[in-house]
């Protein structure tokens, strides 16, 4: 499997994510009533913003997940934990299909976790999950995260977790 990550343009993949966003395997996304205008809607805004940023992740050439990097310092967790210069935070939603392929989630979560540590700034990913969703979880755990406790956001409690460059690789087995 190749895997390629690009921006997200919001006017142009707003129609091929909102079925990923609203599908019911991305409740934690919590966009499940969302119309394709809010969809370009919220992504105009993230594209707007200086401190996030969308993606959509390829494999072998096809749409196969969205991914979002922020700067925690700035958005999303302010004021719930003491930033680390060079701290990143993540989201991650591989699209939904009719053929699960084993393993395609775990790959799919390497590939971004090499993506943000291909910037040398980055230092350490952060993540904030919904405590419930411990599917995602174990995943973050498989590439090295370690839970920290669990915080309350407005929107959902959430497990704060981190992950160092060297717990990436060590979990994953290659150094990047």
């Amino acid at each position: 499997m190749t895997v390629r990550i690009r921006p997200l343009d919001p006017l142009r993949d707003a129609e091929l994510i909102h079925p990923w966003v609203t599908h019911p395997k991305a409740a934690f996304w919590m966009m499940q009533d969302a119309k394709l205008q809010d969809v370009e809607r919220a992504y105009m805004a993230i594209a707007a913003h200086p401190h996030h940023d969308a993606f959509i992740g390829l494999v072998d050439d096809e749409p196969a997940f969205l991914m979002e990097r922020y700067d925690p310092s700035e958005i999303e967790l302010v004021g719930l934990y003491e930033p680390r210069p060079g701290d990143v935070g993540m989201h991650f939603l591989v699209a939904p299909t009719e053929t699960p392929v084993h393993g395609f989630t775990r790959t799919v979560i390497t590939a971004v976790m090499r993506e943000l540590f291909d910037d040398p700034a980055t230092e350490r990913v952060v993540v904030e999950p919904d405590v419930r969703n411990t599917a995602v979880h174990a995943l973050n755990e498989a590439v090295g995260f370690v839970p920290e406790r669990e915080i309350q956001k407005p929107e959902k409690k959430a497990l704060l977790s981190f992950c160092t460059r060297a717990q990436f690789e060590i979990a994953v087995g290659v150094a990047v």
